[in-house]
């Protein structure tokens, strides 16, 4: 039974995978019927034609096309190794679809390559796994109001910069930036326009910081930015004054009022061997000294 090529045909067959030879000149000579599945295409259409023919249209997520600048089944024949890539093939419905390929060169009994196989799953199910947990995380570390980065975010943030501190690669610096008189502002005109004065501040704050730089929303009226490769507290102070200046001089352009305001602000660096603990209550304190002498201020220490 183990001799008989129908038997291993059988097998190869009823894979769940599809799966198909190529020769050397990658012309089609196997198709079985998970291939026949997975795309829609029947092996009397496909065998006989060649890979160039490009009748799966193997793309990768930038729209490359595989058959016909980095075939894998060209590239094991060329150098005997398999491959794997996660591509989008044609379906002969016309639409794209998620799968894995892998190649690996097929050889004669004396070693020489004389063509090559390709297996291939359709691998939606990992795709829509992966987009299940992006939107997990992203539920997870995201303040849904103003759409940065949570408590949650910024404390595991901060544990990452302390790590590359003490690895000394980054020297991190915290700005703690809180709304002045934001419940006078509730009060005065209501939640929805607290709302709108968060958002603006928010977007403020984040295109004036580097790219680099995390944001996150500490909670209420209170805003933290991680600063990563500050160096030195002269380039803190300068984040913090262009934040500073930067909300102060935006405004919110009611029906009968512009609404403007204000931002008190603490800043500091994170010194050798504290804890993380102790950089927020550092960076917190310097804030509310910044309250205390009127406001719309920064200290940096």
């Amino acid at each position: 039974m183990f001799d008989n090529p129908e038997f291993y045909k059988d097998i190869i067959d009823n894979l769940y995978d599809g799966v198909y030879f190529v020769d050397r000149d990658r012309r089609i000579t196997y198709w079985n019927k998970g291939a026949e599945r997975i795309t829609g295409y029947k092996a009397d259409h496909v065998k006989g034609r060649f890979c160039r023919d490009n009748i799966l249209n193997h793309i990768t997520a930038n729209g490359i096309e595989l058959c016909l600048t980095n075939c894998p089944l060209a590239a094991s024949m060329e150098d005997g190794l398999p491959r794997e890539a996660e591509v989008f093939l044609h379906h002969r419905n016309g639409h794209r679809m998620p799968v894995v390929v892998r190649a690996s060169p097929i050889r004669a009994k004396d070693g020489k390559i004389i063509g090559a196989v390709e297996s291939f799953s359709n691998n939606e199910q990992v795709i829509q796994a992966r987009r299940q947990v992006d939107e997990l995380r992203q539920s997870v570390f995201t303040d849904p109001l103003t759409d940065i980065g949570n408590r949650r975010y910024l404390e595991e943030g901060i544990h990452a910069a302390k790590g590359a501190a003490d690895r000394g690669t980054s020297i991190a610096g915290l700005i703690f930036i809180d709304i002045d008189n934001f419940k006078q502002i509730n009060d005065t005109y209501g939640h929805e326009v607290g709302d709108q004065i968060l958002l603006m501040v928010v977007r403020t704050l984040k295109y004036n910081l580097r790219s680099t730089d995390l944001l996150g929303r500490w909670g209420g009226d209170e805003f933290i930015a991680i600063i990563h490769d500050a160096q030195k507290i002269s380039t803190l102070q300068d984040i913090a004054k262009k934040l500073r200046v930067m909300v102060e001089k935006s405004r919110l352009d009611l029906e009968s009022t512009r609404l403007s305001i204000t931002v008190s602000i603490g800043a500091t660096l994170l010194q050798k061997d504290e804890t993380v603990e102790d950089f927020f209550r550092r960076a917190d304190q310097l804030m509310y000294k910044s309250k205390q002498t009127g406001r719309n201020q920064i200290t940096v220490k």
